[in-house]
């Protein structure tokens, strides 16, 4: 954590969950130039742990209404999804700029409501789409720009856990209202990575299953994505799976690139790890690293590793400390965010009428 300077930005946190404590205070307190000041939350045991890790000096508030004249910043808004879009209108009604973890909102339309208004009121808005900073997708973007692989044809990329038992709370929840189920949860980072890989989509197909016994929301998920450009996206998300397949599996003309394992970054931070500056992070084993080739699998030394690049989720909070104090567009844009939920409710539509949805670009 770094050390607190009268010259830095101060940030207000609303929820101190899973997705604000693991995620959000320790990256905002890593970074330079910004301060955690207010968390909201009302449970005494959530305040008890943000100011053993943060410090006395934390403020805490009941209510994210309490942050409009608490001399914030930028306010983060890490709370349960159906409150996203109701106190990020109220932030930035209140003129304080605003990111928002994903999803941003449930609809599309909602979405693009709120870029709307942040951009009336001359405000950042920003989605916290952290899996962009992930080892395997810097990597693939390296492999892309460097055209290694020949014109990609499919990609292939999985959320996949073995969780045979529901945890419950809202994240599970079957109620509309709550946008549970793993299609909103992991769906939403596979989603927007492949956007950003491979562009725009044209048609969406998809499959979503409640297989868990007491499970509500879908549990087991399929997106096929056509993208305008010709690529081909299948996307998975499961609770699920007895037997996890590759995280991502790139086929070119050229070249194919296999990557098994998820990023090191969310293990490290639940056990307490802090990104420092200067200081090794988001790093993983030479036995984790990728494979391309062509021919044979990776699996019986098919093609040649590839180094995993260091995973980097500091950079979203860097980027927005420099967008606050310089101006210019945030890492991720609301309107980026709102193409991504108009594929979600593609699929969503798919898997209920058992078609392929066309998508407006």
């Amino acid at each position: 954590m770094n050390a607190r300077t009268d010259s830095d930005l101060r940030v207000g946190l609303v929820g101190y969950g899973l997705a604000g404590s693991v995620f959000h205070a320790p990256l905002i307190a890593a970074t330079e130039g910004l301060a955690l000041d207010t968390v909201v939350t009302s449970s005494p045991e959530r305040r008890a742990q943000a100011r053993a890790e943060f410090g006395e000096g934390l403020r805490f508030a009941d209510s994210p209404d309490d942050l409009a004249d608490a001399g914030l910043d930028l306010v983060v808004i890490a709370s349960p999804n159906k409150t996203h879009v109701p106190i990020a209108t109220a932030a930035l009604k209140a003129g304080l700029p605003v990111v928002v973890d994903k999803p941003v909102a449930g609809t599309a339309a909602e979405a693009r409501g709120l870029a709307a208004l942040a951009e009336e009121r001359g405000l950042l808005l920003s989605v916290f789409q952290n899996r962009r900073w992930d080892n395997d997708f810097l990597t693939l973007r390296a492999l892309l720009d460097s055209g290694e692989l020949g014109e990609v044809q499919r990609f292939e990329s999985r959320f996949e856990r073995w969780r045979p038992q529901p945890k419950g709370g809202w994240r599970e929840s079957g109620d509309p209202a709550e946008i549970g189920g793993l299609l909103y949860d992991l769906g939403s980072h596979l989603v927007d990575q492949a956007l950003v890989l491979f562009g725009p989509a044209l048609r969406v197909y998809a499959e979503a299953d409640v297989r868990r016994p007491g499970a509500q929301a879908d549990d087991d998920t399929f997106i096929a994505i056509t993208h305008a450009g010709g690529v081909r996206s299948h996307l998975y998300v499961s609770a699920t799976t007895a037997q996890l397949g590759p995280r991502m599996r790139v086929l070119g003309s050229s070249a194919g690139y296999v990557k098994y394992g998820l990023d090191p970054q969310e293990a490290a931070l639940r056990d307490g790890k802090r990104p420092v500056a200067g200081q090794p992070w988001g790093l993983e084993s030479e036995a984790m690293w990728g494979r391309v080739g062509s021919g044979e699998s990776p699996l019986t030394g098919g093609g040649r590793p590839v180094e995993t690049a260091p995973g980097d989720y500091p950079a979203y909070y860097t980027a927005i400390a420099k967008a606050l104090r310089e101006g210019g567009e945030p890492p991720v844009a609301a309107h980026e965010a709102a193409a991504a939920l108009d594929v979600l409710e593609a699929a969503r539509r798919s898997a209920r009428e058992g078609v392929t949805v066309e998508v407006a670009l």
